[in-house]
């Protein structure tokens, strides 16, 4: 497939600056990835992704008096490190994920004065409205896409979300 752009535009009608605006939310919101698609354009930007850090903890040395008066007997070893704690049992594992399609906004409710479409204890099913998402002027409506009771929003109204970030947990039923 060929495309031609005039100057100034980018494949697709997007603007140089359009496509830089999108670099430039990538970095201001932290994201690791974005993803815009239209019908016969996508771009995918990934953003810098944090180097994994090492923490490295130094063993104290215990040092007796007589080896800090000058004397030949050997210092005490240092005591063992303790074990490694075991891994935190997951208490989500239980509850089905709802992630979010797409990047955008989050919003619970269809209005600012409306209530929420769903509530922590709320029952639901495969046709219930969650939230919306809004990505590019246009609100999205996610659906629970199973049965079960709400018990935890993940994300607060009106904050940015990623593609994949869980938003609800649901409990099946």
């Amino acid at each position: 497939m060929t495309r031609s752009s005039s100057p100034g535009k980018a494949p697709a009608g997007y603007t140089h600056q359009e496509i830089k605006e999108f670099l430039e939310l990538v970095s201001r919101l932290g994201l690791e990835e974005m993803e815009v698609e239209t019908e016969d354009f996508r771009l995918h930007i990934v953003g810098r992704r944090p180097a994994p850090v090492a923490a490295v903890a130094a063993a104290p040395v215990a040092r007796s008096a007589e080896a800090e008066a000058g004397s030949a007997a050997p210092a005490p070893a240092a005591p063992a490190p303790d074990p490694a704690p075991a891994a935190p049992v997951d208490e989500t594992a239980k509850y089905t994920k709802v992630t979010a399609p797409m990047i955008g906004t989050f919003y619970n409710s269809p209005a600012p004065d409306a209530p929420p479409f769903v509530s922590i204890g709320d029952a639901v099913d495969e046709s219930s409205v969650l939230c919306i998402i809004e990505a590019m002027k246009l609100m999205n409506e996610i659906k629970a896409e199973t049965r079960g009771v709400i018990r935890k929003v993940l994300v607060e109204n009106g904050q940015p979300v990623e593609y994949g970030q869980p938003i609800f947990l649901i409990e099946p039923n």
